[in-house]
């Protein structure tokens, strides 16, 4: 236990002083007042020329030095811990045009949409990134920004799960996107903006050509992380039969490995759950946590014990002296 201000227990031999006090004889005509002890002017002592008894005297410096300890404000500091202050700016871009509807992603044995397995898998992603900055665009015709940078992981994943197929539109603006997460990490450090990029389809709107969106993230410094989702192939059954169809046909892998490539950053394909999984597990090991940074000491404070204490014996002294005060022939 630590005081944080330790110069106030002084304070403790205030009651000592009028004992320190030279005694003179009073030479004047004039009637003298009792003055007592400084402790009888406090609330609970009764006013006569007599001394308090020695209990309520007890009683009265046991409350003040509760007082003093109480503004000295005690506390408990516990063991000092490690707190990351420089990790990564990492932004998420998710696709959620209707194409992430199809449901050729596997979760036990259930077949789920696209966007579901994503949500599942980022859902771990963003609880391990302690330290980093998150922040989540989501696009579709239009992009827009779910969750600005911030530390507070919890709040990204719930934006994430409010998310809903085709509240973007139903194109893909990818170039746009992109842009929008450059404009949001270009104020963040140089050497600590990253930005994921998840989509099943090819560019398909937007004003920014991906081409383009690609360059002003290099010129920013931004590594960009691109993800093509899509099983290859799928059984659909119809009238006439089962067939078998590639459901994602329209991934654009050669765009999304240069986009990725001009940004110093990598392309990664996840046919199914595991490899969505073991994308992410490699991008953790691509973009390592900063586990660096200042240590820190969880402090508790304690002055309301000594403050309880006082407030407690000075009721405690009121109490007698009401009941000194009551009329002797009053019933109990």
């Amino acid at each position: 236990m630590t005081l944080a201000y330790p110069w106030l227990l002084l304070l403790c031999a205030l009651p000592l002083l009028p004992f320190l006090r030279r005694q003179t004889p009073d030479t004047s005509a004039a009637p003298r007042l009792p003055i007592g002890h400084w402790l009888s002017e406090l609330p609970g002592v009764q006013h006569s020329n007599r001394r308090p008894p020695l209990w309520q005297r007890i009683l009265l410096i046991l409350a003040w030095l509760c007082l003093v300890l109480a503004l000295a404000r005690p506390q408990y500091v516990g063991e000092a811990s490690r707190m990351p202050v420089t990790g990564r700016d990492l932004m998420l871009i998710v696709d959620i045009s209707p194409s992430m509807e199809e449901r050729d992603m596997v979760v036990q044995g259930r077949g789920v949409t696209r966007l579901q397995a994503v949500k599942q898998v980022l859902e771990s992603f963003i609880e391990g990134r302690k330290g980093d900055r998150l922040g989540l665009i989501l696009f579709g015709t239009q992009p827009y920004v779910q969750a600005p940078l911030t530390l507070d992981g919890q709040t990204v994943r719930t934006l994430l799960f409010e998310a809903g197929l085709g509240m973007a539109g139903r194109a893909t603006a990818i170039g746009d996107a992109v842009g929008l997460a450059v404009k949001r990490l270009r104020e963040r450090p140089r050497e600590q903006r990253v930005a994921i990029l998840l989509t099943d389809g090819a560019n398909t709107a937007g004003e920014i050509t991906p081409h383009k969106a690609a360059d002003i993230a290099s010129a920013a410094g931004v590594r960009l992380y691109t993800i093509g989702i899509g099983a290859e192939t799928m059984v659909q059954r119809g009238l006439f039969g089962s067939r078998r169809v590639n459901p994602s046909r329209d991934l654009d892998e050669t765009l999304l490995t240069t986009m990725a490539q001009r940004t110093g950053g990598r392309y990664f394909r996840a046919r199914n759950m595991e490899e969505l999984q073991a994308v992410y597990r490699s991008i953790d090991q691509l973009e390592p946590m900063e586990l660096e940074g200042q240590y820190y000491r969880p402090v508790t404070e304690l002055y309301v014990w000594p403050a309880g204490a006082a407030i407690a014996l000075w009721l405690l002294l009121v109490a007698a002296r009401l009941r000194r005060q009551r009329p002797e022939g009053a019933s109990a």
